[in-house]
Order: C-alpha cells, then sequence, then structure tokens
C-alpha cells in the first residue's frame, strides 16, 4: 500500500472521524483548485471509537450515503489513519543509493525501530531533503502502521465500492491542507510558528506548524461529543435528538448559559493545556498564531473566546476560500462544514502532488 504516492490521476478524499465520513473530490485548472463535489455523512456513536474502527459495515454504508450524496464519480480514493496509529522517524542515509538499496536499508531500519514484526506492519518512505550538517546525505521519512489499521480502512472503501489508492497519515493530511492556510494568510504567517487547534467529536489534536512542517503534535480525548451527552443528560433527549439540536436550535433559553459557555471554557483550557506541553517540550518556540479546526471551531463566539483568552490571533480555517465551486456544491453548506474538512482537503491535494 502507497503512503507516498506517485504522480497519478485525480482521487476521491475520505475522511473517516468518529462522527461522520467526509468526502472531497477537487480538480484544478491553472493555479487555482475547484471543489467539484463534496458531502458529509454521520456516523452512528461508536462505529469508530478513539480512531480505532468498530463495525466496518456501519463505516461503509456511511460512506455510500456520502458518495450518493456527492455524485462524484471517482472510484479512487485516499483515506488516512490516525498519527497516533502511526510510527514515523527521519533516516539518514547516502544520497547514492538506488531505490532498491534505499528499500532494503530501509527494512533493516523498521525491523529495528517498530516494535512488531515487519509481517504485522505496512511501511513506506519518502526521501525528504538533503542533510543539512551532510550535502552527500538524505533525510529519509519512515512511517509504519500494524496492518490492521490500513487494513480496515480498505476494507471499509472496497465494501462501499471503492478502491484505495493511497492511505495517508492524518497529521501529513493537515500540513498539505495548511499549504491553502498559507495562501489565505500570507502576509501574517510568513516566518511564524502556528498552532493548529483541531477539536472534533471525541479528539482534539494540536499540531504546531513552523516553515509549512509539523514539528509537533498532541493528541487528547476531547471533543464535541461532550456537548452533545450534556445536551442528552440535561434536557433529557437521546443521543441522535441532542445532536440535531445542538446543530439547528431549538433548545431552552438557558441552553446558552448553563450548557454552551461552560463547553466553551473547556475548549480553551484544552488549547491552553496543549500549548503549554509544547511550550515546556520546545522552550526555543514561542507561537504567533492559532488556527481553529473541526467541528467544533464552528461553534458561536468560539473564536473570539480563544483569543482573549490566549492574547494571540486567531483565526477559523477555511481550505476553500480562494477555491471555486462546481454547481454542485451549496457554497453555505460548503462554509459551514470548511473547518472540519481540513483533512479531507489535505488529502484531496493528494491528486496534484
Amino acid at each position: 500500500m502507497n503512503w507516498f504516492n506517485h504522480k497519478q490521476n485525480a482521487v476521491l478524499s475520505i475522511d473517516i472521524s468518529t462522527a461522520a465520513v467526509k468526502l472531497l473530490e477537487l480538480s484544478k485548472v491553472g493555479a487555482r483548485y475547484r471543489v467539484e463535489s463534496y458531502a458529509v455523512a454521520p456516523l452512528p456513536q461508536d462505529a469508530v471509537i478513539a480512531k480505532n474502527f468498530a463495525n466496518v459495515n456501519v463505516i461503509a454504508e456511511a460512506i455510500k450515503v456520502a458518495l450518493k450524496r456527492s455524485e462524484s464519480k471517482l472510484k479512487q480514493a485516499t483515506v488516512a489513519v490516525a498519527g497516533s496509529a502511526v510510527m514515523t522517524k527521519i533516516i539518514t542515509m547516502p544520497a547514492s543509493l538506488s531505490d532498491d538499496e534505499m528499500e532494503e536499508q530501509i527494512m533493516v531500519e523498521a525491523d529495528q525501530y517498530v516494535p512488531y514484526s515487519l509481517d504485522e506492519i505496512n511501511f513506506d518512505f519518502e526521501v525528504q531533503r538533503r542533510n543539512e550538517q551532510n550535502p552527500e546525505m538524505v533525510d529519509v521519512l519512515l512511517a509504519a502502521s500494524r496492518k490492521e489499521n490500513v487494513d480496515d480502512r480498505v476494507e471499509a472503501l472496497l465494501k462501499a465500492g471503492l478502491k484505495t489508492r493511497i492511505v495517508d497519515v492524518e497529521a501529513f493530511a493537515m500540513e498539505n491542507a495548511f499549504s491553502l492556510l498559507s495562501d489565505q494568510f500570507a502576509d501574517s504567517m510568513a516566518g511564524q510558528t502556528v498552532a493548529i487547534a483541531d477539536i472534533g467529536a471525541t479528539m482534539s489534536t494540536l499540531n504546531v506548524v513552523h516553515d509549512s512542517r509539523i514539528i509537533y503534535t498532541r493528541e487528547q480525548v476531547f471533543g464535541g461529543k461532550q456537548l452533545t451527552e450534556e445536551i442528552q443528560r440535561r434536557y433529557g433527549l437521546s443521543y441522535e435528538e441532542a445532536g440535531l439540536a445542538k446543530r439547528h436550535g431549538g433548545l431552552p433559553d438557558n441552553y446558552i448559559v448553563d450548557v454552551l459557555e461552560p463547553f466553551k471554557k473547556a475548549i480553551v483550557q484544552q488549547i491552553q493545556r496543549s500549548l503549554q506541553f509544547f511550550a515546556s517540550s520546545s522552550a526555543d518556540r514561542i507561537i504567533d498564531s492559532v488556527i481553529l479546526a473541526g467541528g467544533c471551531a464552528s461553534v458561536l463566539g468560539i473564536e473570539k473566546l480563544v483569543e482573549q483568552s490566549l492574547g494571540l490571533s486567531v483565526s477559523t480555517a477555511n481550505p476553500f476560500v480562494n477555491m471555486s465551486l462546481s454547481n454542485k456544491v451549496k457554497p453555505q453548506l460548503l462554509s459551514s462544514d470548511a473547518p472540519a474538512m481540513m483533512i479531507a482537503c489535505g488529502l484531496a491535494l493528494r491528486s496534484f502532488d
């Protein structure tokens, strides 16, 4: 299975989170991207637990729903595994090695560094750059994950009628998508160290980016599911009813003060805690600005509250700002979902590598 693909045709991006399947198809004319189709299909509770697939059949059905809604005709797809399920390491190797020689050496290195037998893992590698200390050497990125993490995703896509062309890593996809944000905020981000706080349904991930590369990642168990469960508990609703009420309104007048505001403060605390961990491990780096991503980035007033609490410039991710849209795509819906589409967007960019 290719993690780092060679030149290829367009692929359909399938981002599978704990709450939904997000599908995206991009094309490119000149230097400008175009959103050809996109769709979001919800996943039932416990189909994906802590980014591990618990029910492949249910996930496959959700992918089918997203495919139908999107009307995309593509059959080749890219999908990602969570960063926590992947071991990555930079290995320095002679630049003179052939591809076959490099692969043989990588297998030796993988056997040394990965705590599983080679029969139990999928791995791939990519030459990153010339080594800064020795120009006769190159830095090679090794990525490895247990086969079950990859196989579950390949099986879900296959059952939905798709062939998996690339298996990526969520952090790499986020790094790709960040390039679009760099274009959007070019003046304010040049040379800066930027924290991307991606707060999803059950997991919050802090990615710190410097010079367009992720230099730090931290995952925490926290997300929008906690708000849904609090609505469910307080107002006597089913989990599904609470989720609908959270998105579409209709809750009692005390919801904002008694439920939403405490949750927003909890988001701020999670981001602050993650930034403190980064600061303690990277004393020479100072965060210049923060970008909010994930479903919780759409919570009313959260951008302003985070900015006031951190004393930093804060913006909400929208990787589609400079893209054109096909007539199949509804601008208002895409804008609403945009902060949660960062990984899907990063995966879709693999069509143009």
